[in-house]
């Protein structure tokens, strides 16, 4: 029983990551992926301005 224990943590550890990249690749479309690129969109128009202004 003791190759039981010792084959447990590696199991768990491998469902959590994967259960966490599925939650990052879900996440990555939708209404979000409009509202991230709006945001990267911000940012690129003020770092752009900022540039131009020197």
């Amino acid at each position: 029983m003791d190759y039981v224990s010792a084959l447990v943590p590696p199991f768990v550890m491998a469902a959590f990551f994967i259960a966490l990249v599925v939650t990052i690749v879900k996440s990555q479309g939708g209404s979000n992926k409009a509202k991230e690129d709006a945001a990267v969109d911000a940012v690129l128009a003020r770092a752009e301005a900022a540039q131009q202004q020197k």
